[in-house]
């Protein structure tokens, strides 16, 4: 008589502690980032120059730019938690230091740029090695899970971060607000150090290549450099069935639909004459719906034919957004702006599983290093183009070119055959 081994069913990622451990630390830092971001707006006006204010507020993306990618490599040569650990505590550090800076003098432009200088470089690293974690943490099954997690932790940080940010400004000026944030990056170091990381697997197989010339090459080479990591990185990326693809549908999603949403958005409320309550609503709603796609991923956990679900969902969203700009009023505006984010964020969630369980974590930290820097780094550079355009031709010309920007990347993604039959793992 033979014996059938039976695998133990996976703790669901809600369940696991240690899933809970890396939420909470993620949670924490992400509302950290929240009142940072709030403080130093406040800290920036305070200095009395606008032209300073807008160089610091804009100082922090030049070094998430550069070093993103280099931020992805540090992530697989170090590990993931080792970076992450390192970046909340440099955070952590950074922010209360200039607080108690603050206590002393008034902020100057010059300390304040300093500030998000450096603040820009440790996040181009934390961004990386944060979602490269989760297959470390978690088995296959349960990394959909995750990215719906993920998502609602994102949303609350949001709904929680800024609200809680003002009330720290208003009650202790900047001085008490970056303390908070100081305070939540140190919050999440204990988390973090109490994560079981599991073993990497093997490398896996694509289309006959290796999905790994790391590994062909440590033959040879026992210490590659930073900057042949990088390569291997890339060249991995494009040689990837699904990898590639990817990359190409979330670069065109994010061109068309970042700059509508965010500078766009303030344009179209001010000609509509929404005022700052309607393009609230407008916000709220389009956060309310992406809230939704990231709790029905968390309870689902998966989605049948998550490739072609995702390429559909961003044409979808794609719609609303052009729809968006042609709506009179602004409640109905906010129920469209709903839909348009109960879609993207769908398929945002669905493209962020499918490249943690597709990638081979060896490369994850690189993978994700790419992929986050359209949506933290290149993407925001549309803004001047966006601003431009709609002073050209309005909003609903440019609405228009960029919902057809976004769409173009679900079709796009449509005619990889490998992304339309591309599955979750069971």
């Amino acid at each position: 008589m033979t014996v059938t081994a039976v695998r133990a069913p996976e703790r669901p990622a809600h369940r696991d502690p240690n899933v809970l451990r890396w939420l909470g630390a993620y949670t924490a830092s992400m509302v950290g980032d929240s009142i940072y971001f709030m403080a130093l707006a406040w800290a920036a006006a305070r200095t009395g120059s606008a032209s300073g204010t807008g160089l610091v507020l804009a100082a922090g993306s030049i070094p998430r730019a550069l070093l993103m990618l280099g931020g992805g490599v540090l992530a697989d040569r170090l590990g993931p938690r080792r970076v992450v650990i390192g970046s909340d505590a440099a955070r952590a550090v950074l922010v209360l230091g200039l607080a108690a800076i603050l206590v002393l003098t008034a902020p100057t432009v010059g300390v304040l740029v300093a500030v998000a200088l450096l603040f820009g470089a440790v996040d181009a690293l934390f961004l990386p090695a944060v979602g490269a974690l989760p297959p470390r943490i978690s088995p296959p099954g349960q990394l959909a899970r995750i990215q719906g997690l993920r998502g609602l932790a994102a949303r609350g940080a949001s709904i929680v971060g800024a609200p809680l940010g003002g009330v720290a400004v208003a009650a202790g000026g900047p001085v008490l607000a970056f303390a908070t944030a100081g305070a939540l990056f140190a919050l999440s170091l204990p988390l973090l150090l109490g994560l079981r990381i599991r073993p990497l697997p093997a490398p896996v197989e694509h289309g006959g290549t290796v999905a790994g010339d790391h590994e062909e090459r440590a033959v040879t080479e026992e210490k590659p450099t930073a900057r042949q990591d990088l390569v291997d990185g890339l060249r991995y990326i494009r040689r990837h069935p699904l990898l590639g693809p990817l990359m190409i549908v979330i670069g065109l999603s994010e061109l068309g639909f970042v700059g509508p949403l965010n500078l766009g958005l303030i344009l179209l409320s001010e000609q509509r004459g929404w005022g700052a309550a309607g393009m609230g609503w407008i916000v709220a709603g389009f956060a309310s719906g992406a809230a939704g796609a990231a709790l029905l991923i968390a309870v689902r956990g998966r989605v049948p034919r998550a490739g072609l679900v995702m390429c559909l969902t961003v044409l979808v969203g794609a719609t609303g957004i052009a729809a968006v700009a042609q709506i009179p009023s602004a409640p109905l505006a906010a129920v469209t702006a709903a839909v348009v984010g109960l879609f993207i964020g769908l398929a945002g969630a669905l493209c962020g599983a499918l490249v943690q369980t597709v990638a081979d974590p060896a490369y994850l930290g690189r993978v994700t290093s790419v992929s986050t820097l359209f949506t933290y780094a290149l993407i925001p550079l549309s803004y001047p183009a966006t601003g431009a355009a709609i002073a050209l031709w309005g909003t609903g010309p440019v609405y228009a070119v960029s919902a057809a920007v976004c769409a173009a990347g679900g079709a796009v993604g449509l005619t990889f055959t490998a992304l339309r039959r591309a599955e979750l793992p069971r």
